[in-house]
Order: C-alpha cells, then structure tokens, then sequence
C-alpha cells in the first residue's frame, strides 16, 4: 500500500508541473504492481480545494470521482485529537494538520511508501515511492 500526499495527487493532474512525468511513471508502476492507495478525509478536502484552485472544478470533481478507486480513512473526532496532540508535542510549524493526521495515518496502517514531494514525509521516517524521490 502507498500512501497517496496532496502534493502528489497535483502532481498527477497538473500536466505542467514539474513533477507531472515522474509522480505519472511512478502511479503506474504502482497500478501495474496491484499496489492499493491510502488516503484520509483532509488529504481529500485539501487535494480537491488545490486542484479546483489551480485547475478549476472539473479537475477537483475528476479527482474526487476517482478517489473512490483508493483506500480511504475517514478523520474522527479521535483521530483529529490524535493529530492536535501530536502537532502541540512536535511544535514544527512547518508540519500542517493534514500531514499529522497523514503521518498517524500511515503508522496505523503499516504504510512506508508514499507518493508525493513533501520532505516532511522523509523526516517522519518514510520513503517516497522509487522513481519518485
């Protein structure tokens, strides 16, 4: 299972990021492998609101239409506290809400792997998907 970040995720829709090719070559290597993606509620919310930002509505419902092929772990109550707590112990104002929730998220569920361009993921002990480091 990879875990699938924001930053990823626009990276597949946006054809002129520069990430485009790689984040491309690497999804299908992972599709073609049978691997599942995770994703979270936030990580939904926020993809969708950047993708319909940038690219416009049709891209943001694209994505959302297609999200239902991933695996998806709906923030509780429980979980969004989990992530609070664990924002006020690290005090690192450069790690968001979603990526607490996406770092708690991935241990949960024994994920590794993910799929985007967010260092912090490397610096909580992850590794990117390869070929797309």
């Amino acid at each position: 299972m990879i875990f699938l970040d924001t930053s990823g995720i626009f990276a597949l829709a946006a054809r002129d990021d520069q990430n485009h090719k790689v984040t491309r070559r690497a999804f299908d290597a992972a599709l073609k492998a049978d691997e599942e993606f995770l994703v979270h509620s936030y990580v939904l919310v926020e993809a969708a609101a950047l993708l319909q930002k940038r690219l416009g509505i049709d891209s943001a419902l694209t994505f959302l239409q297609e999200a239902r092929d991933f695996q998806v772990t709906w923030v509780t109550p429980e979980l969004h506290q989990d992530a609070v707590a664990y924002l006020e112990k690290r005090r690192r104002s450069k790690i968001s809400l979603v990526d607490a929730v996406s770092f708690l998220v991935m241990r949960a569920e024994k994920v590794e792997r993910y799929l985007g361009f967010d260092r912090h993921f490397a610096e909580e002990g992850f590794r990117a998907v390869e070929g797309a480091e």
